[in-house]
């Protein structure tokens, strides 16, 4: 998910919209972006809407972002969205693994309620100092964990932390990447805020980038487009890494570990990579 594009769940006339963008995930809102008067409204619709759709038709992840499992809202949230047409569902404010199990077995029983064939997956929020102290704990509580995403507001507001500071935005990237990986999972960022600043969106999603992330959130259609040409490896990258699989291919028939490529001594680690990279581009239509 290069872009997951937000869309509050009480404004059912975006998601045709959200249907038609270019964005690889479509995250529905029920949580920050619904007035608490609103949440029953946006959850009914939400509901509907996706219980017409038929499972990958648009070809987008389905997301929809809950209210935290410590709110009176979450089984309710559950209960309208635990579809076959979703794929995950974000989870916000987790703060352990104990929290994050529980929710896995409620989301477990509402599916079992539906008659579901297949289970969802959820996208974890790191977005509050607990939260980040435990990261690689939290990571690896559960199976049905597909990555995590930082929110940046909740995390930085009690620390005093400035939003978009870029050291500390740095630290907080690195410290829930290095806990993605050690759960073998993908990190996303978090979003940008200040949409009228197209240049400032593209600086904070290539530091993302440089760091491993997986993609971006977009809060707004105008930013998707440079999430999905930022977190996607460049041409050079990827002619590079076919050269080094085609010659990680020949080496492991020689029983070499490793060999140079285009001046450059390439062993175990860097193969993994070569191999990841031509993945994600043949995906992609790139390769």
């Amino acid at each position: 998910m290069r872009s997951k594009l937000f869309v509050p769940a009480s404004r059912p006339e975006l998601f045709s919209k959200a249907e038609r963008s270019q964005a690889d995930a479509i995250s529905f809102d029920l949580e920050d972006a619904v007035e608490e008067s609103r949440k029953e409204e946006a959850r009914a619709s939400l509901s509907a809407y996706l219980s017409r759709m038929t499972r990958g038709a648009l070809g987008k992840t389905l997301i929809v972002r809950v209210n935290p499992a410590s709110s009176a809202h979450f089984l309710a949230d559950l209960d309208a969205v635990a579809l076959d047409t979703l794929d995950m569902i974000n989870l916000p404010m987790v703060e352990s693994a104990d929290e994050l199990r529980r929710a896995a077995q409620l989301l477990e029983s509402a599916e079992a309620r539906r008659g579901m064939t297949r289970r969802i997956g959820i996208l974890v929020n790191i977005e509050s100092p607990l939260g980040l102290h435990r990261a690689v704990e939290i990571a690896q509580a559960h199976p049905r964990i597909t990555g995590l995403q930082i929110g940046y507001g909740d995390l930085f507001a009690p620390m005093g932390i400035v939003s978009g500071e870029p050291a500390a935005t740095q630290a907080v990237r690195f410290a829930v990447k290095l806990a993605a990986t050690l759960a073998g999972i993908p990190a996303y960022d978090g979003a940008y805020v200040d949409i009228a600043n197209p240049e400032g969106y593209r600086r904070d999603a290539r530091a993302a980038h440089a760091l491993g992330y997986a993609g971006k959130s977009c809060i707004h259609p105008s930013q998707i487009e440079a999430a999905n040409a930022i977190f996607r490896p460049a041409q050079e990258d990827i002619d590079h890494a076919l050269e080094v699989v085609r010659a990680a291919e020949r080496a492991k028939q020689d029983g070499v570990g490793a060999f140079v490529v285009n001046g450059r001594l390439v062993d175990g680690p860097f193969i993994d990579e070569a191999y990841r990279i031509v993945e994600q581009a043949r995906k992609l239509g790139l390769a």
